[in-house]
């Protein structure tokens, strides 16, 4: 079978039953505002992997290849796509009539173009280790030629963590995270004033995906239905909610435990939970002492009690979770579930007298603008001085943070994050963290753990998938077992909506096309 026929099983196989027609707007117009929990850094999707730019800018840019909503690959801006006999050669088709947000067709020399951009800059280019190199025969087909077979390839050309999202050839030069915000999207950037409010207007150009009838995931058949969207920066918990209660705000991104009895019983409003939603993780520093040692690590390792972390985290909405996938996904394991939960203080200050301790302080980098990170860090670094550690926290804001984890010289050891989209996505995705060039245990330049490294490409190109899961299992144990990571648990996120907006369906990323408001 073709991969056209199969994309177009596919379509049908996402749609069901659900219509006999593609989606139109049962309303279309008016404006919905909707209340996000983290200012963000940029909305240069191919540099950024936070989740506070994703919220936004997978509204704005479309991508070869994306997910749909039971995570399978599907096209996205590719019509179809044919893999040659040997698995060295894919070929895509673009979908015709497609416009960029200045007006301007998209063309093959678009796609070379922001291939060529993602590889220099892309956070995720490790993805495209394997590729020799990529081609534009004729402007509506694109060619990669492979070195070696990747089983995996296509699957990691469909993630949306850090998408290879296309845009206008003419911005190919734009440095990481200045990436001009003109994508092919059902809606396109009207306003962005940093630390306030992104706002988002419908692009009337904008052609849907007539392989479709519904919205899948980040594909499917999109349409705006709303004239605007306000994405605005809401960092306070008890502002969000307040917001959502008068009617100021008609969507929030979170909606603290605390205030969930009270707000179950407001007709006005729709709780939305999503279990999961991610897993609550610090991560250390390689690059700076005393985090450079892995006996130290170890010993925070072993003093941590999860529990007291994700109930302070999350009021007590969580549950404990080894490793980086969730128990009852496909390929999910507990592989290092002996370096979890230890809570072992005489270990922990064993472990520092190995290290040769000497009580240097600990800096542990964390936000405000998500309160389970903040909670969690407050937590985390009690415990630590509870075994005679000399932990300080540094607290700055979401972007600042995002910037100073990038680089590993900014003087400091921990730094705490969520990981969700990733998990939601496969064990790939998730595990792509510790491939170089973008290690997340921040090593210097050119010296990644080569154990990790060989278990990463296994993970993406041994033949059979019962190799590439022992090699995530391995990767998994390994990484925990050197404390290249600490997950606490995973945290379950609860968004909602005021009652009259419709069309709403919680993902990993707020979708705001097929949205509208009564």
């Amino acid at each position: 079978m073709t991969r056209s026929a199969i994309l177009l099983l596919t379509a049908v196989a996402s749609i069901g039953t659900a219509s006999a027609a593609p989606f139109a707007c049962p309303k279309k117009g008016g404006t919905m505002v909707f209340g996000q929990e983290a200012n963000l850094n940029s909305l240069d999707q191919q540099a950024s992997n936070t989740i506070s730019t994703r919220n936004v800018a997978m509204n704005i840019f479309e991508a070869l290849l994306t997910r749909s909503e039971d995570n399978q690959t599907i096209g996205d801006l590719a019509d179809s796509w044919t893999e040659s006999p040997d698995k060295l050669t894919y070929t895509f088709k673009l979908r015709s009539g497609v416009h960029f947000h200045n007006g301007k067709l998209l063309t093959s020399a678009d796609v070379v173009a922001s291939f060529d951009r993602y590889s220099k800059v892309g956070l995720e280019r490790s993805n495209l280790a394997n590729v020799d190199k990529w081609d534009a025969p004729d402007a509506d087909t694109f060619v990669i030629h492979m070195k070696q077979a990747q089983p995996t390839f296509l699957e990691s050309m469909s993630s949306f963590s850090v998408p290879i999202v296309i845009f206008p050839a003419e911005f190919k030069d734009d440095p990481a995270l200045r990436l001009h915000t003109i994508g092919t999207g059902p809606f396109m950037l009207d306003e962005f004033v940093p630390g306030g409010f992104v706002r988002l207007k419908r692009f009337d150009a904008y052609s849907p995906n007539t392989h479709y009838e519904q919205r899948s995931g980040f594909g499917g058949y999109k349409v705006a239905c709303l004239d605007t969207v306000t994405v605005r920066i809401v960092t306070e918990p008890g502002a969000r909610v307040a917001g959502l209660q008068t009617g100021e705000l008609q969507a929030v991104e979170d909606v603290p435990a605390t205030n969930l009895a009270d707000l179950k019983k407001n007709k006005d409003i729709t709780l939305l939970p999503l279990a999961n939603w991610w897993i609550q993780i610090t991560l250390p520093n390689v690059q700076k002492p005393p985090t450079d040692n892995v006996y130290f690590r170890q010993a925070v390792q072993a003093a941590l009690n999860m529990d007291e972390i994700m109930d302070a985290a999350t009021d007590g909405n969580y549950k404990l979770n080894v490793g980086f996938q969730f128990p009852g996904r496909p390929g999910y394991t507990d592989a290092g579930k002996e370096t979890y939960n230890q809570h072992d203080p005489a270990k922990a200050k064993a472990l520092l007298a190995k290290a040769g301790y000497k009580g240097e302080p600990v800096t542990i980098l964390t936000n405000k603008d998500y309160t389970s990170m903040y909670n969690a860090a407050v937590v985390q670094a009690e415990e630590m001085k509870a075994v005679g550690i000399n932990a300080e926290i540094k607290v700055v804001d979401w972007p600042t943070s995002i910037q100073m984890y990038l680089r590993g010289d900014t003087g400091w050891n921990y730094f705490h994050t969520g990981w969700g989209t990733q998990p939601a996505l496969g064990a790939l995705s998730t595990m792509a963290f510790f491939a170089p060039p973008n290690a997340s245990y921040r090593p210097d330049a050119g010296k990644d753990d080569p154990d990790v490294v060989k278990l990463w490409n296994d993970m993406n190109n041994l033949p059979d998938e019962a190799g590439r899961q022992d090699a995530f299992v391995k990767l998994q144990a390994l990484v925990l077992e050197r404390a290249y990571a600490v997950p606490f648990g995973s945290l379950t996120k609860v968004q909602a909506v005021r009652s009259n907006v419709k069309g709403f369906v919680p993902f990993r990323i707020p979708r705001f096309a097929n949205v509208w408001v009564e």
